[in-house]
């Protein structure tokens, strides 16, 4: 019996209690957004995990990609980085490895996650086809599912299955003129075998048979984006809206079978139309919750996508977006290091959170005061507790400390808070 089963069966599940504790929200009123579908707490029955909650009225969460790659296929340094992860603040981690033994490479990331993991199971699919038949485009609608079942079956949390990749979509991506077609690598798996076959996308054609799975194993879904704009030129097309139609349509699919249901949005979008895109989401899509991959706001920016992401983030936050998706400083360049993934996971969180604060979430503000009380105070301390990355604070703050003087190196003698503090004290006594 899935979470929203045991639900409507008058239980309350113990995941559900744990989160809306994190969520400083009553039991209750948690266990009606689930109900409803606008939130979801990704967690396979066999997975043993703290349970973590994305949706409406949830603290935005963020999540990191790690993943083996054909010229790079280190588990050793894949799990490394997936502590270096979590130990970030990641919410969440994705498994998209595609190079070396896929199946170790996962179960051993499931086994040490404390998060909840999703995978795309489309790319274990194209790959074991490749192998299997000297191409991708001979890969049949059992070998997708055979790898869907297979990694339910191992405890995946959620994954991404780009069920909204289908003939409707490839008629509008043809008809688009696109500058960068097709940039997810799922979507263009699928879509080289719907040509090549002349045939539906399995995923959706068979939608229903991926509801049997999930639901058997208490899957998440998270129906993927795989027409989601490569480019700002390319953001807010007939391809990408077509999709998003058809990912409405399924989101109502499965909740009627009880099943946990999220949609992967774009990509790169310009600044001024992250909130319209944001928002029709919602509302085709019945309010469910929304993850994004950023969005970036610019393409110029190799080296410091993590910062493009960020800035895309915070007002894709605001706007209701519920789920970021990090994205590295090597985005566009090559397999991120364990300090790219480090950086991209700290960039999502000061995004997730700063749209925290303007969505009035429980505690955003108060983090936000107490580090201002702190500062006033001029506590080092404590400001390096407060702070979201506390490890780089404390190291920029003693690389620069001179003696043991309460001020930084910034002002030094003339800091505006000690000042000003030292004067109020002196107008107190009557002494100046």
């Amino acid at each position: 019996m899935g979470l929203i089963e045991k639900i409507k069966a008058g239980e309350i599940p113990e995941e559900v209690v744990i989160v809306a504790e994190k969520e400083q929200m009553e039991v209750d009123e948690l266990l009606e957004k689930v109900i409803s579908g606008v939130a979801v707490i990704p967690k396979n029955k066999d997975h043993c995990i703290s349970p973590v909650g994305v949706g409406a009225g949830l603290r935005i969460k963020v999540n990191a990609n790690l993943g083996t790659a054909e010229d790079y296929a280190d588990l050793d340094e894949e799990l490394k980085k997936l502590s270096v992860a979590i130990k970030a603040g990641a919410d969440a981690v994705m498994d998209l490895s595609t190079g070396g033994n896929l199946n170790r490479t996962r179960k051993a990331i499931l086994e040490e996650s404390t998060v909840p993991v999703g995978t795309v199971p489309i790319y274990q699919a194209a790959i074991e086809s490749k192998e299997k038949y000297g191409n991708i485009v001979q890969m049949t609608a059992d070998d997708i599912f055979t790898a869907i079942e297979q990694q339910a079956m191992d405890g995946v949390d959620f994954i991404t299955v780009h069920c909204g990749v289908n003939l409707k979509a490839l008629e509008a991506l043809e008809s688009s003129r696109r500058v960068t077609n097709v940039v997810s690598r799922g979507g263009a798996f699928l879509l080289g075998w719907m040509l090549h076959n002349q045939k539906e996308n399995p995923l959706y054609a068979q939608f229903d048979r991926l509801l049997d799975i999930a639901r058997e194993h208490d899957l998440t879904l998270s129906l993927g984006d795989g027409m989601r704009p490569g480019c700002l030129a390319d953001a807010s097309d007939s391809a990408q809206f077509q999709e998003l139609i058809t990912l409405g349509e399924l989101v109502e699919a499965a909740r009627s079978q009880d099943v946990q249901v999220m949609v992967e949005g774009p990509g790169h979008v310009p600044f001024d139309q992250i909130e319209a895109n944001v928002r029709m989401e919602k509302s085709i899509c019945k309010g469910a919750p929304f993850y994004v991959l950023g969005p970036l706001v610019t393409d110029v920016a190799p080296g410091y996508d993590h910062i493009s992401c960020a800035i895309g983030a915070t007002y894709a936050g605001v706007s209701g977006a519920d789920f970021i998706c990090y994205v590295t400083p090597r985005e566009h360049l090559g397999l991120p290091t364990a300090e790219d993934v480090r950086d991209g996971v700290i960039a999502a969180r000061i995004a997730a959170h700063a749209a925290d604060v303007v969505k009035g979430i429980p505690g955003a503000k108060e983090w936000d005061l107490e580090m201002a009380k702190a500062r006033r105070e001029l506590d080092w301390d404590r400001q390096i507790v407060l702070a979201i990355d506390s490890e780089k604070a404390e190291k920029a703050y003693k690389e620069r400390k001179k003696k043991e003087e309460d001020v930084c190196t910034m002002c030094g003698e003339f800091c505006a808070l000690k000042l000003v503090s030292e004067y109020l004290r002196s107008s107190d006594t009557g002494t100046c």
